[in-house]
């Protein structure tokens, strides 16, 4: 892993390449999935089928769609009471957390004559989808989780959930447990781009929803893209990344397996190491090698260490922190002496994890809140998936006939500055009629 004295010339280069690595989202593609999606809304299960054999598997059929009751049975059977437990924990942290989450809806009277307020309620119908990953071998029930939970929390009514099925057409009974745990009506057999399109436009077999939420690929990425406006969505979202602040004290094993959580995603996945200490910079390098070796996905996180791995040696933490904000990482980890104390400098993360003892999957699994996080620098303006995603806010305005004539010179005003001749009259008219009474 290569390590940089920052501020220079080179670490600067090094920084903006990673900083600016973007999505990855090229036209030729984002043209492939809206022909995909323009076919799916056209034609429906047969499409979505069609695009099953030629990626997935041959046995999917617009009858198998659909997860059966009897599917959902037997996968209850295939799962072992350690995975019950461990999903038993994982759901009921989830649900506390995003249970402090949930909005209320407010009327303020303090004007008098007036009525103003908002009303929140729940989305008809979300979709969550949860991808395939390395076809069904390596099933991401946390991604279940993370998007059903909400949505749940909520009051969304109707909750459906894609994800592609394995190459004999059937889901993980792992994928399936936990679907019915987190209280999802439905499961469906369809991954990619023409599940996004199915979710958005509706078929014969899904029922269309009005908010998709989920990671996926570049491909279900791009097709959220596309059909964000149809549909609501939770972000577009690149590929994972990690930023590691440490001091002097920090474990370097630890921060060497940290880093490599993240690098194992993605080749474009980004894992940086911020410290003052060129020792700890040395050492950490060591242990990333040393670690490297023993990974299953070793090419991989090779390949995301080698473009986008950093160890950014600085001359004080202040300088640490504005590095920080500049990457506005989706994982920050606070590896330093009294860390609690350094938290009014974060202004842009996803999620922070704070001491020793807490790496980045702690978050992914179980800790609490939402593992659905701002990447590519989008923590700057971007959240977490939220309950916030499932509900819409409606204001609520009622004037009296003496608050309307109190402030009625001021609307006038407006209006007229504006050049809206008629925006100004639909006041005025009452004015007169008024005072004719």
């Amino acid at each position: 892993m290569k390590i940089f004295t920052y501020p220079s010339k080179a670490a600067e280069a090094r920084v903006a390449a990673i900083a600016g690595r973007g999505l990855g989202l090229k036209k030729k593609d984002e043209q492939a999935v809206a022909r995909i999606l323009a076919d799916v809304q056209k034609n429906g299960d047969r499409a979505v089928v069609a695009y099953s054999h030629r990626f997935d598997s041959p046995k999917i059929s617009e009858n198998s769609l659909k997860v059966s009751d009897n599917e959902f049975k037997d996968a209850g059977r295939q799962v072992d009471r350690t995975f019950a437990r461990a999903l038993k924990r994982a759901c009921n942290q989830i649900e506390r957390f995003h249970g402090q989450q949930r909005r209320r809806s407010w009327i303020d009277t303090d004007r008098e004559g007036t009525l103003l307020g908002q009303i929140i309620r729940p989305v008809d119908a979300a979709g969550i989808y949860v991808p395939g990953a390395k076809g069904g071998k390596t099933p991401l029930v946390s991604s279940v989780l993370m998007g059903a939970i909400p949505a749940r929390i909520a009051g969304v009514s109707s909750i459906i959930m894609t994800t592609p099925p394995r190459a004999d057409g059937t889901v993980d009974p792992h994928l399936l447990v936990a679907a019915k745990k987190v209280g999802v009506h439905s499961v469906f057999k369809m991954g990619s781009a023409w599940a996004i399109g199915a979710m958005a436009y509706g078929t014969a077999t899904v029922p269309r929803v009005d908010v998709i939420v989920g990671p996926g690929n570049i491909w279900v990425t791009l097709a959220k893209k596309l059909v964000s406006g149809t549909v609501g969505i939770d972000m577009i979202a690149g590929p994972s990344e990690i930023l590691i602040l440490a001091d002097p004290g920090a474990d370097a094993d630890f921060i060497a397996a940290d880093l490599l959580s993240q690098a194992e995603h993605d080749p474009m996945a980004s894992s940086v190491l911020v410290t003052p200490s060129p020792e700890l910079a040395k050492t950490v390098a060591a242990a990333v090698e040393a670690q490297l070796a023993r990974l299953s996905r070793q090419d991989i996180a090779r390949a995301s260490i080698d473009r986008f791995g950093a160890i950014l040696v600085v001359p004080d933490l202040s300088t640490a922190f504005d590095l920080a904000n500049r990457f506005a990482p989706e994982h920050l980890e606070l590896m330093v002496e009294n860390p609690f104390e350094h938290l009014g400098r974060i202004r842009n993360a996803g999620a922070v994890f704070i001491g020793q003892h807490t790496p980045e999957p702690v978050g992914d699994y179980i800790a609490g809140p939402n593992h659905v996080l701002p990447t590519a620098g989008t923590a700057r303006f971007s959240s977490a998936l939220s309950v916030d995603n499932f509900i819409k806010k409606t204001s609520l305005i009622h004037y009296s006939k003496e608050a309307l004539h109190r402030e009625a010179a001021d609307i006038l005003c407006l209006a007229g500055t504006e050049g809206l001749d008629a925006h100004g009259n639909s006041v005025r008219i009452r004015l007169e009629k008024d005072k004719g009474k």
